[in-house]
């Protein structure tokens, strides 16, 4: 865990610039490898004095790391961009300028490191069942470093529940120049009335009458695109699927479009006409 920088130079969080160079400079001078020769502890003592010092007495860093949090300022500014445009002469005083920070921090590296990225941020997204297993745009309103925005999210097919889309460039902007962080859209898929979902294939019930059921039929099964009329054979049970190959969900990149399957059902009527019972009272005494 990060150490706080305060409490490094143990001084309050009100302290001015001329607080913290006194106790820089206090601390620094007990410290100081020249003073402590071959103590580790003194040496990794006085590099976080010198780290809290040039992040503290840097008005722009100082207010990101009140911002952030130590946590949250070293995930956005690594220790090149701590000591970036810190002059080592003023820091370090009369303790050996460039040279001892080339001792203790190995010198400033050949390759610069781009600037720290803005805040990622991220929002619920909630979507209608057949654009999730469709795919298409969707059109958001986001409130981005206080102004709203409107921006098109393209929707693969297929995507599941609880899924994360990242729009990249859509988080927040850093006032130190890097790059801005990425948006991430957590998804909730709406319930369709009457599709279900397993995976890349779908589900629908089908309510047969009994008659179809013993005699079989033909019944016209619901889509996404039309209805497609289907032959239920013969003694067909309750419970049993028929298959409608490539119409579930749509295909994308190198999987396949998935399956539709009807779940047969008896249609069992709330109420009989009294032809409808007699021809019943007759089947139950043939044994149906």
């Amino acid at each position: 865990m990060a150490k706080d920088y305060y409490s490094v130079l143990g001084v309050e969080r009100s302290a001015d610039a001329a607080t913290l160079k006194k106790a820089y400079r206090k601390l620094a001078q007990k410290y100081h490898p020249d003073k402590n020769p071959g103590d580790k502890d003194a040496e990794d003592q006085f590099k976080q004095l010198t780290e809290a010092y040039a992040v503290l007495s840097d008005p722009e860093k100082k207010r990101q790391y009140d911002q952030f949090g130590a946590a949250g300022f070293h995930q956005r500014f690594s220790q090149e961009d701590i000591f970036r445009n810190v002059n080592m002469g003023d820091i370090f005083g009369n303790f050996g300028g460039d040279d001892l920070f080339s001792q203790l921090f190995g010198g400033r590296t050949q390759t610069r490191r781009p600037p720290p990225r803005g805040q990622d941020y991220s929002m619920q997204l909630s979507i209608p069942f057949r654009l999730a297993v469709q795919g298409g745009e969707r059109r958001i309103d986001y409130r981005s470093d206080g102004k709203v925005e409107q921006i098109k999210v393209k929707i693969p097919p297929g995507i599941e529940q609880g899924a994360k889309l990242r729009v990249a460039g859509k988080g927040g902007i850093n006032p130190a120049g890097g790059t801005a962080g990425d948006l991430y859209l957590h998804i909730d898929i709406e319930p369709d009335p009457v599709f279900s979902r397993e995976g890349s294939d779908l589900l629908v019930r089908a309510e047969i009458p009994f008659s179809g059921i013993c005699l079989g039929t033909t019944i016209e099964v619901p889509t996404l695109v039309t209805p497609k009329r289907v032959k239920v054979p013969a003694g067909m049970q309750p419970g049993q699927k028929i298959r409608l190959r490539g119409f579930g969900v749509a295909a994308s990149g190198k999987r396949e479009a998935g399956d539709l399957y009807a779940i047969i059902e008896v249609a069992v009527p709330k109420s009989l006409s009294t032809e409808q019972k007699d021809l019943l009272k007759k089947l139950k005494e043939v044994g149906l």
